[in-house]
């Protein structure tokens, strides 16, 4: 079952995030705290919008994101989307994202993006969903 994200699940979702991010290909070393924080932040957004997926009354996965206009429409982007580890390879990222892009369309959103890696399973994973690779931008980035 699908539902919207709720401020009393982020402790859950702050756990799938931290064991979803371990794994294959990201290998994060995230602490599950700070994974609570990470999303607590996004939550609190006025442009947030996220959906939980409720597998025998227990939060499994998650997807979130915020909308911002631009002088073309509205777009939003997928911060986050995981899957408990336990419950992966089931179709569960899909139905949430292809309910998230359903909910989107009929909010007037013009655009997705998301960042995610360059290589690996995921790549196909979105192409198989609609997504294409950006060739007008590019990602880059300052460590400071």
């Amino acid at each position: 079952m699908i539902e919207k994200c709720r401020m009393d699940h982020i402790e859950r979702y702050g756990e799938i995030y931290a064991a979803a991010f371990a794994g294959e290909p990201w290998n994060d070393p995230w602490k599950t705290e700070d994974a609570v924080i990470h999303v607590r932040e996004l939550m609190e957004s006025k442009q947030a919008y996220g959906l939980e997926y409720v597998e025998d009354g227990q939060v499994v996965g998650f997807i979130l994101g915020t909308s911002m206009l631009f002088h073309y429409g509205r777009t939003f982007e997928i911060n986050d989307l995981a899957v408990d580890p336990a419950f992966q390879r089931r179709g569960i990222a899909r139905r949430l994202l292809e309910r998230c892009l359903t909910d989107l369309r009929a909010q007037g959103i013009v655009g997705v993006h998301l960042i995610t890696a360059g290589e690996g399973v995921l790549p196909a994973f979105y192409e198989k969903i609609g997504f294409t690779k950006e060739n007008e931008v590019i990602l880059m980035g300052l460590e400071l």
